[in-house]
Order: structure tokens, then sequence, then C-alpha cells
């Protein structure tokens, strides 16, 4: 039976009491999204899955680092509160809105009880003229390769 590693690493994730937001890394089509769905619908989850490549407006949201201007735009996208206990938000193609990844610290730091997940499969190649940083001891990263079979 194959089964990912990364299951199992967000599993433990989500679990820890001081959680920072998870962001998964790994080229395209490795199963990053899929993966996060499938975790949430394991455990099971609400999962309130936002791509930000189909949302390219909300990169100016995510620049006031407002966390309640953020929380009350994301809860209007999804049609809910995303703030529900039992619920976790993934954040899909962050490169698409640097300052989402900016705002992640924030997340952290305001609202460590909401369990992020992002993901982006361009995170190592920002385009040209972009410039963003990563904040560093905020949030925590994993690269999911291909898959993998675990032998015991």
């Amino acid at each position: 039976m194959l089964q990912r590693n990364a299951e199992l690493y967000l599993h433990a994730w989500y679990r820890k009491e001081r959680r920072k937001p998870l962001v998964l890394r790994g080229a395209r089509q490795v199963g990053k999204s899929t993966l996060v769905r499938k975790f949430a619908q394991n455990h099971p989850l609400i999962l309130n899955e936002i791509n930000l490549e189909q949302h390219l407006y909300l990169d100016t949201i995510f620049k006031s680092l407002d966390m309640d201007d953020i929380i009350r735009e994301l809860d209007a996208l999804v049609g809910r509160n995303i703030n529900t206990p039992g619920s976790v938000l993934f954040l899909d193609e962050i490169q698409a809105t640097p300052h989402a990844i900016q705002a992640l610290r924030y997340f952290y730091e305001n609202r460590p009880d909401l369990p992020v997940i992002c993901a982006g499969s361009l995170l190592e190649f920002a385009p040209a003229g972009l410039h963003f940083s990563m904040p560093a001891g905020r949030i925590e990263y994993y690269h999911l390769g291909p898959m993998t079979s675990d032998s015991g």
C-alpha cells in the first residue's frame, strides 16, 4: 500500500499545541492540494480552501496586515467562519499573492488557534522584480516529493 509520509507529518503538525502556519513546497503535480484535501477528509476537518491564483485581489487585503480585515474577507469568500473549531484554512498557490506570505507571521502571532496550511509550487522561483521575505521562525516548511512506498 502506498502512503505518503506527509500524511503522518500533517497529523503531527495539526496536533501541536502551538503550531505555526505550514507551507508545503514542491513541484507542480506532486499532490500538495490533494494531500491537504485528503488530510481534512480523514480527520474530519472543515476545509476552507482558497486558491489565491483565482483571487488575486486578495493581495491588497493581505498587504494591510490587518488580521480582522483579512479574516473577514476570507470568511466572506468561503461563506462561513474560517475560525470555527475543527476547521483548517488552506491557501493554495500562495505565491500568486506575495503579501499573503508576509501575513503568515500574523496568523501565527494573532490567530494561533487557526490551523493554516499553504501550498505553492513556485515559491523558490519568484517572478523577476518581485521581492518578498519569508517570515523566518514563524512558519514551518515541508517539502513534498513524489509518492513513496513505506516498507514497514
